[in-house]
């Protein structure tokens, strides 16, 4: 018999086969036990998050609209008189006045030499016309005597009456030179505002020059453009709050709508007189832009916090948390915004438990701790 030589490299071979003979030994041995289950323990929450229920709340209705901020009325304060020079301007632009408050004064020297010799002119006529009545006091007394003719005493009542005319004419002529002495002064019409000012110390003007343009009591008005189709929904008395581009803030009412809409913007005018609000900057200007919301009353409303509404590729979401503590994300409509409070118009029961403090570190199906104690 042959004797076998045991090498090194056969006893290599012989082990090599001996561990991959038990190796498949033992995986087929292992084939038919079940697999071991996971230990849900080991999987920890992927945050600890706080939950909230939806709110049902009133919220405001409210309508945005832009528009200018305008002078109630102004008023155009101007030269009566023509041909008089100026002496004096005693307001500015900006300035308040009260009604029949002196703005400017004219040179009076011509005029009040005028009613002067209007005023001789009267006691003139009135001297002729105590004579002329005095002699047809005479002829009506001789009338029945025959020592005057009809003719005659016909004559002196003719007089008596011309003499009466003449003291009116020249009455009314100092009436008229009076009025121009006063219209040497020119007179606030109205409290307010000094808009405009053209009148100069030293000018000329002639009768109906404009010398300043007056924002009368200081009234602002905000009129405000607003659609055709929400015209409908706004009414004479609603309140409106004004910010102007100068960061003042007013509070408005609503005075009139107007009558009409412009055909090329399909807009209306809205009215509204406007105050500023206590403690705020009062630099509103006429001719400013503003923009302004119109106060419509209040409508019921399905809120979320704000924080609990993640927006993700244009859309928004939030995170339900099931029973097993793992969330689920439902897309969401959402719509106003009152405090920290946002509207869900669709897409959220009202019995649901969403996350409020930490959604946008979730995704859908994540395990979640939750640290509030529910209600």
């Amino acid at each position: 018999m042959k004797k076998i030589r045991f090498t090194p490299l056969v006893i290599g071979a012989i082990a090599v086969a001996v561990l991959l003979a038990g190796g498949i030994f033992y995986k087929l041995s292992d084939s038919g036990k079940p697999p071991e289950k996971k230990d849900e323990a080991t999987v920890r929450p992927a945050l600890t998050v706080s939950t909230v229920v939806p709110r049902s709340m009133s919220l405001p209705v409210k309508l945005s609209a832009n528009g200018n901020i305008t002078a109630w009325q102004e008023a155009s304060v101007g030269a009566d008189t023509p041909g008089l020079r100026l002496t004096e301007v005693n307001v500015n632009v900006g300035d308040k006045v009260t009604k029949g408050q002196v703005l400017a004064t004219f040179a009076s020297d011509t005029p009040r030499a005028e009613a002067a010799q209007s005023r001789a002119s009267l006691a003139e006529a009135e001297a002729a016309a105590s004579n002329a009545a005095a002699d047809a006091q005479r002829a009506r007394t001789l009338q029945s005597s025959g020592a005057l003719s009809a003719s005659q005493i016909n004559q002196y009542l003719t007089a008596e009456k011309t003499a009466q005319a003449r003291v009116e004419a020249a009455r009314a002529t100092l009436q008229a030179q009076e009025v121009r002495v006063n219209q040497t002064h020119v007179y606030a019409p109205d409290s307010g505002i000094i808009s405009a000012r053209t009148a100069t110390v030293g000018a000329v003007v002639g009768s109906g020059t404009e010398l300043f343009r007056l924002i009368r009591q200081g009234r602002l008005e905000w009129r405000a453009e607003v659609t055709s189709q929400e015209l409908g929904r706004i009414t004479t008395g609603t309140t409106a709050l004004v910010t102007a581009a100068s960061g003042a803030r007013l509070s408005g009412r609503v005075r009139m709508i107007g009558p009409t809409v412009d055909p090329q913007s399909r807009a209306a005018l809205v009215y509204v007189d406007v105050t500023p609000l206590p403690g705020g900057p009062a630099s509103a200007r006429a001719g400013m832009f503003a923009r302004g919301e119109f106060d419509l009353g209040a409508t019921p409303a399905i809120t979320v916090p704000q924080a609990s509404v993640v927006v993700r590729d244009g859309f928004s979401y939030v995170y339900r948390v099931n029973a097993d503590n793992r969330v689920s994300q439902l897309k969401v409509q959402t719509g106003r915004l009152a405090g920290d409070q946002l509207e869900v118009l669709s897409g959220l029961p009202k019995d649901a438990r969403i996350v409020s403090v930490g959604a946008g570190f979730l995704n859908d199906g994540d395990l979640v701790r939750i640290s509030d104690a529910r209600p």
